[in-house]
């Protein structure tokens, strides 16, 4: 299929950074959805590797033009422009992300929610505020918020009220980090590692062999880490809402909202990760677990078959029973 004007564009963009190669091994970084991205591979050859990259960030292009929010001209933001007066039209892969969203939303007790866009634009953290929402505007939200609102029927889709907005920005990424190995190993690629903006998934052994090795962000110092796991063909994601926020009132408003209740996560976790078989899974199991506190949260991810997981409360860590067979050996975990 060819590509349109948009996909180009952002394809130019993502394609302008050279491929790094070692001892077999590649090296892709490049800007997508928002976010710096990494995917390190193992390849027989570099025309291999080449197919691969190129494949892979056709693929990237074509979903964020789609899925995006920020674009004008894609097909999320014209089903929020249209979906309230009539039907849309959506392709198989919509169809699909869309069934992915009605489990996730049955999974996490209905807090993973992606119609949390008229929320998510009342409590947006990017911009200054001068008050915080009121109850009215925050009621008025709600009425616009609820998976259960998006209709569905054969190949099109449509809102059963004026105003709402769907945004996959919960789902999205890791959907597309799966997709990709699913792309690697149709390359016959088994050796990778796929990290778009944090949200990662692995397969095989990295360079120097054995499992990969993933460190865990420290909340209340970015950029260091507190600890770390141990993957093989595993996904991991986390949630947090210590880096994005606005202040007010001396209190801090992080960018995660509870559909239950219209506001900013307010129960003292700071972040959550999850290891999973899927990104897609794991990623929303990270948010709903941070939303849903520590009690329901450990619960939800100990229920989850072959999901491990860990909650970041206060100045406590909370580990689910699975969670301690993914430490690194020699990595400190904070009890």
């Amino acid at each position: 299929m060819p590509m349109n004007e948009t996909e180009d564009r952002l394809l130019a963009r993502m394609s302008g950074r050279a491929m790094d190669a070692h001892e077999g091994y590649y090296d892709m970084r490049f800007v997508c959805m928002g976010t710096e991205n990494r995917i390190a591979f193992a390849a027989e050859t570099r025309g291999r590797a080449v197919a691969f990259r190129d494949e892979c960030l056709r693929w990237l292009a074509r979903f964020e033009a789609t899925y995006s929010v920020f674009l004008d001209d894609s097909l999320i933001s014209r089903i929020n422009r249209e979906a309230w007066r009539d039907w849309v039209a959506i392709d198989a892969d919509t169809e699909q992300i869309f069934a992915i969203c009605d489990w996730l939303h049955w999974k996490t007790r209905g807090v993973m929610d992606p119609t949390m866009g008229p929320l998510l634009t009342l409590w947006d953290w990017r911009v200054p505020h001068a008050e915080l929402p009121d109850v009215g505007a925050i009621a008025d939200g709600l009425t616009r918020v609820g998976w259960k609102k998006v209709q569905r029927s054969g190949g099109r889709v449509r809102f059963a009220v004026e105003g709402m907005l769907v945004d996959l920005g919960g789902i999205g990424k890791e959907f597309a980090v799966d997709r990709v190995i699913t792309l690697a190993a149709r390359h016959n690629i088994t050796n990778i590692l796929v990290d778009l903006g944090h949200d990662i998934r692995v397969a095989g052994m990295p360079p120097e062999g054995g499992a990969w090795r993933l460190g865990l962000e420290h909340p209340d110092a970015p950029g260091r880490c507190w600890g770390g796991v141990v993957l093989t063909n595993e996904a991991l994601c986390g949630s947090g809402n210590y880096l994005r926020f606005f202040e007010r009132g001396g209190e801090q408003f992080g960018h995660i909202l509870d559909p239950r209740n219209g506001r900013p996560v307010n129960n003292g976790c700071r972040a959550a990760w999850v290891i999973a078989p899927t990104a897609t899974e794991a990623g929303a199991l990270s948010t709903a677990a941070l939303i849903l506190g520590v009690e329901e949260g450990m619960r939800l991810i100990d229920e989850t078959y072959q999901a491990a997981g860990c909650i970041w409360c206060g100045d406590k860590l909370h580990q689910t029973r699975r969670f301690a067979n993914h430490v690194a050996e020699n990595e400190a975990v904070r009890a």
